[in-house]
């Protein structure tokens, strides 16, 4: 479905009002999250989770986040563990997303599911997001606003590169503080990570006290989002911990390298995730067909940078 033009609502009363009339008519609206932004769709109605599929290009068996306004939701949709009670506690909300059984009679579309008999849900805590979900009074389906498999959105003027004219609003709240998707785990009973993410593996086991279980292999049945080999890329081809540059090549540096692009100069994990994605949208602009990426260490945020860096290297489709 294709619209003569998206419309921009600003993050105000009014805006947020629109944006969640909009959402119960059917329609998608794309919001800023701490971490992304969203591509938000009515989680009940058939209809409009399929139009999250058509909009995005996504392939159907990849299953939807569910956002939720807080804990009381998302205990109404799905059977929590007492471990996913701990991390809901100390973690929402925030950049965590949990994989739990579906209760039945939940409600939820099956196309968000993907047919599973669990859901992805999450607590934004963006104050936008928060003011969406509770004006539009109900669970909201969100994977990132962005053409699937391409950079995910950190700025509303991405959505509208990406998506504009087949989705009817975005609610332009700024740019995402985390810059990254949410850490994803699964409690099927096992705490297992799914997704590395905006929130530091470590952090999740320090606040069990054991590690995490770990599935977060590139796979072509996704239990979770983000978990296809090819995944958030750029135009160019990218080459990942590279030391030089080679001919042809634009490096995305990190840390204190020359390089036209810098994810952190001064080497901040927390700073290159926030960046990310904008960077990889600036080398887009900047017509980059070949891109090579500085070495990240690989620990805190940095396995989620990895993750999405090696994502978007992997050979595409």
């Amino acid at each position: 479905m294709t619209l003569t033009e998206t419309q921009v609502l600003k993050a105000d009363t009014a805006g947020l009002a629109r944006a969640g009339a909009l959402l119960a008519e059917g329609h998608l609206v794309a919001f800023p999250t701490e971490t992304v932004y969203g591509l938000g769709a009515d989680a009940r109605n058939d209809l409009a989770v399929a139009r999250i599929y058509e909009a995005k290009g996504r392939p159907s068996f990849n299953p939807l986040i569910v956002h939720l306004p807080d804990l009381g939701a998302a205990r109404a949709l799905c059977e929590f563990t007492p471990e996913a009670e701990r991390l809901a506690d100390a973690f929402w909300p925030g950049a965590l997303t949990l994989v739990l059984p579906l209760k039945k009679g939940a409600g939820v579309s099956r196309l968000v599911t993907a047919g599973l008999d669990t859901l992805a849900i999450r607590v934004p805590d963006h104050p936008v997001a928060q003011g969406l979900l509770r004006a539009f009074g109900g669970p909201v389906a969100a994977p990132s606003a962005n053409p699937s498999g391409r950079i995910s959105p950190t700025l509303a003027a991405h959505v509208l590169a990406g998506l504009g004219g087949r989705i009817e609003a975005v609610v332009d709240g700024g740019a995402c503080g985390v810059g990254l998707e949410s850490t994803i785990i699964g409690c099927l009973p096992e705490p297992t990570l799914l997704r590395a993410g905006g929130l530091p593996s470590e952090v999740i086991e320090a606040c069990l006290g054991y590690p995490l279980l770990r599935s977060v292999e590139a796979t072509d049945n996704p239990v979770a989002p983000g978990q296809l080999e090819s995944h958030y890329a750029p135009k160019g081809r990218v080459r990942l911990n590279a030391e030089i540059v080679d001919p042809g090549e634009m490096l995305l540096g990190f840390g204190h390298v020359d390089a036209p692009i810098n994810l952190s100069p001064s080497g901040d994990l927390v700073e290159a995730a926030a960046r990310l994605f904008g960077c990889l949208h600036e080398l887009d602009a900047m017509g980059a067909e070949r891109i090579a990426v500085s070495p990240i260490p690989d620990h805190g945020l940095g396995r989620a940078i990895n993750d999405r860096l090696r994502r978007a290297a992997a050979p595409r489709p």
